[in-house]
């Protein structure tokens, strides 16, 4: 079954009692039992309802995988990634990634005694010198959030196996429909599904999918034992999501390589972030691993100043100013005072985000209507 035919099909069965072609919302916390322990597949909510488990079908089978679960957000699906660790252990994160990911590590595991090394990953040459007895997982995200770098992870795969490292990628800047790491031999994917699997900005979820079962099924007991699961009505949500996620990330990557193309010759703009270019670092990488460049853009100013940053950032008309991304419309967001705001300003500047730095989710709509709002912003 080839993608665009999963994303409708993939996983999924009409309602066996209904026919319902969508999974009907099963808004219940508890199911009949016709003798102690014996049910039909269900006893509890929070260990599984019958929505989420056509959700979780559908985010295995567009990520080539065995297992997919899903949670309450992207973030309390890293927690439970990260509690696969124990006290002493160490994990190798790229130094670019998202704040909330970076906070999530570095203000409540490392106080469990996990440390963590965040290092440039642009050349995975770099992550072996970091490699030790402790070391347990390799963190990566690919395209980077926020500057847009390309990982190799054929490459870094090659590493992880060789030290006996989980390899976990986040591919939500990516999705499935660019990118496939489990394909290229990551053992874990995660997905902030509130961005483009959801695709609506009406949800808040987070999406693990792996292809080992007993890896599977750690993942299950912490999930379960903690109970940072999603409810069934953001599970509908996110399935009706995934089945337009192709058309949507298809005209996402269209409008952000015209965008990409447009800010470059822009006299205010210093540089601009997207993997697209044939001067970006590893632009061969990305070649060969995604089959699109995606529609997230960054770029900053001449001169790097703030006050012009935020004067552009509120300015803007179609754009809307605000936190996330992936959504049909277009965001505009300012890392360094927004998404990025929980990491030292230092240790921002050091991957490239500086003041000026601005980040583009670009939407679905006409793009002369997006350049246009752009021109009369920077004008």
């Amino acid at each position: 079954m080839e993608f665009n035919t999963k994303v409708i099909h993939g996983g999924q069965q009409h309602d066996p009692s209904t026919g319902a072609v969508m999974p009907p919302i099963y808004q219940t916390s508890t199911y009949a039992q016709s003798s102690p322990g014996k049910h039909k597949g269900y006893e509890y909510s929070r260990t599984a309802n019958p929505t989420r488990t056509a959700l979780e079908k559908a985010l295995a089978s567009i990520e080539n995988g065995n297992f997919g679960l899903a949670f309450g957000s992207g973030l309390a699906a890293i927690d439970a990634v990260a509690k696969l660790l124990k006290p002493g252990d160490e994990v190798i994160s790229t130094n670019d990634l998202y704040g909330g990911t970076y906070r999530l590590f570095t203000k409540i595991f490392e106080i469990f005694g996990i440390k963590f090394h965040f290092i440039g990953m642009d050349n995975a040459d770099n992550i072996a010198k970091y490699i030790n007895k402790n070391t347990k997982m390799i963190w990566v995200e690919t395209p980077t959030n926020p500057m847009l770098n390309i990982i190799d992870i054929e490459a870094v795969v090659n590493i992880a196996k060789l030290n006996k490292l989980l390899l976990v990628v986040d591919n939500t800047f990516a999705t499935p429909y660019l990118q496939l790491p489990l394909d290229l031999g990551a053992d874990i994917v995660m997905h902030s599904a509130t961005k483009y699997l959801g695709g609506h900005s009406d949800v808040v979820m987070g999406a693990l999918i792996v292809n080992d079962e007993k890896l599977a099924e750690e993942i299950y007991r912490i999930q379960n034992s903690s109970g940072a699961i999603c409810g069934p009505q953001d599970s509908f949500l996110v399935l009706r999501g995934i089945k337009t996620l192709h058309l949507r990330v298809q005209r996402h990557c269209e409008n952000g390589e015209a965008i990409a193309k447009w800010l470059a010759n822009h006299p205010k703009v210093d540089k601009v972030y997207w993997p697209g270019f044939e001067s970006h670092p590893n632009h061969d990488i990305a070649k060969k691993q995604m089959r699109g460049f995606g529609g997230m853009i960054s770029f900053t100013l001449k001169g790097n100043s703030l006050e012009e940053s935020h004067e552009i950032v509120a300015k803007v008309k179609i754009f809307c100013l605000a936190e996330s991304l992936g959504g049909v419309e277009s965001l505009i967001g300012h890392p360094a005072t927004m998404t990025h705001a929980s990491i030292p300003k230092e240790e921002r500047e050091k991957s490239g985000v500086v003041d000026s730095l601005i980040r583009l989710s670009v939407g679905v709509e006409d793009i002369e209507d997006l350049i246009a709002d752009l021109d009369n912003a920077m004008a």
